[in-house]
């Protein structure tokens, strides 16, 4: 007899755990209670890969789609989408997303295919209630501080609310590394989290860059 794929076997599982007669913690679940798992699953995901260890990183995605399958098994039961809805948004979102592959767009290089992508990204979203009106728009709020700042700097410049500065006196990554340690160290020293004071910068800082970004399209 035949097997099924696996990825039958492990929905049916999930459902299965879920269940009246399944596992106590896995019915007691929610989104919200499950919400920092997929963060620390990813993080041994990027361990295992920075490792080149392929036995753990199998185990890593494991572990990650076992989130992925968690939370569609939660939305079915709820009556909101289920896995194979998931599966055929990606699906469809991917084909429509690389014209150059599955249609007939010509691209010269990465930086052609990164601006269809954002292109049709935002023709998606418009007119709905996940439109992105502004170019800062899209930075996942749970972000660590320092990943966010940058996502929110790369943004701006690219759409030019920013200008280009050079540094006069480039440091050495080492150096640079160095007083990052130290800054944190000194705020740690003071009773601070270096962590929730830039926080509070990024908020404020993106506060003003949107107000630059309504003021030159008046």
């Amino acid at each position: 007899m035949k097997k099924q794929p696996a990825i039958n076997d492990l929905l049916q599982v999930m459902a299965k755990l879920r269940s009246p007669t399944g596992c106590p913690w896995d019915r007691e679940q929610s989104h919200l209670t499950l919400r920092r798992h997929a963060i620390e699953e990813v993080y041994e995901l990027i361990d295992a890969i920075e490792a080149g260890d392929d036995v753990e990183m199998a185990e890593e995605l494991g572990d990650l789609l076992l989130q992925v399958v968690f939370h569609a098994q939660m939305a079915q039961e709820r009556g909101a989408f289920d896995f194979e809805k998931v599966a055929r948004h990606l699906v469809d979102k991917l084909v429509r997303r690389h014209p150059h592959v599955f249609g007939t767009t010509k691209v010269k290089n990465v930086d052609e295919v990164w601006a269809n992508w954002e292109r049709i990204k935002k023709a998606e979203k418009h007119g709905t209630r996940h439109a992105r009106p502004s170019a800062l728009d899209g930075i996942p709020k749970h972000l660590p501080a320092l990943l966010r700042a940058e996502k929110l700097l790369k943004k701006a410049r690219k759409a030019k609310l920013l200008s280009e500065t050079k540094p006069r006196n480039k440091p050495g990554k080492t150096a640079l590394a160095q007083e990052l340690f130290a800054l944190v160290e000194f705020a740690q020293s003071l009773g601070w989290s270096a962590e929730e004071l830039l926080c509070a910068e990024i908020k404020q800082r993106e506060r003003e860059l949107r107000r630059r970004e309504k003021r030159a399209a008046r």
